[in-house]
């Protein structure tokens, strides 16, 4: 036959379990610094990485992407890709596809692509109980450092999904969706 049709290879459905992120946070200043080495992740490995191969990078609840330029935060890994992130609301099964280029964003100084803070970007924190919690219906989708696309579903920020203890805290669960096909979209 004369199929030129690229062989596409099967979109990667995993979770990613207990993700340490930790940050030291110096509270004697105002407003406080955090620093600490960000966790790095790959969706293509599927694995925390050291090189600069890595999607986003992990730190307490920041989440930085291998694309733009540093933010200005103390540790910050450098950015050697061109990566950018989305933060879509609807359910993990319901973002078939990544969107449009232009709801894309990457850090830039003093901003970040995803923003921070209760109720901003992907969670919520309860100061009767300091928890930190996964906002629902909130999917992240990013668009990786080597041009392939991801989504991800934010399950816990606790190590074992136990929050009674605080310190399980900073050890990200979640779900994650990965097209190994360059370019292409589809998140199903």
């Amino acid at each position: 036959s004369n199929n030129d049709s690229p062989v596409l290879e099967p979109v990667e459905s995993k979770t990613a379990t207990n993700i340490h992120a930790p940050v030291t946070t110096d509270r004697s200043v105002n407003p406080p610094v955090e620093s600490g080495v960000f966790t790095k992740f790959s969706f293509k490995t599927g694995t925390i990485v050291t090189d600069d191969s890595w999607d986003i990078a992990l730190r307490g609840t920041s989440i930085l992407v291998n694309g733009g330029t540093v933010i200005g935060l103390t540790d910050e890994p450098t950015r050697t890709g061109n990566g950018a992130l989305a933060l879509e609301t609807g359910t993990f099964a319901s973002i078939l596809e990544a969107p449009a280029d232009a709801n894309f964003k990457q850090d830039a100084n003093g901003t970040y692509a995803l923003t921070k803070g209760s109720g901003n970007g992907w969670y919520t924190y309860n100061p009767q109980t300091n928890q930190i919690s996964p906002i629902a219906g909130k999917v992240i989708v990013v668009k990786t450092n080597d041009g392939h696309y991801a989504k991800i579903e934010i399950l816990s920020y606790y190590k074992d999904n136990d929050a009674t203890n605080p310190a399980n805290g900073r050890y990200y669960t979640f779900n994650y969706v990965y097209n190994p096909n360059a370019g292409d979209k589809d998140l199903e």
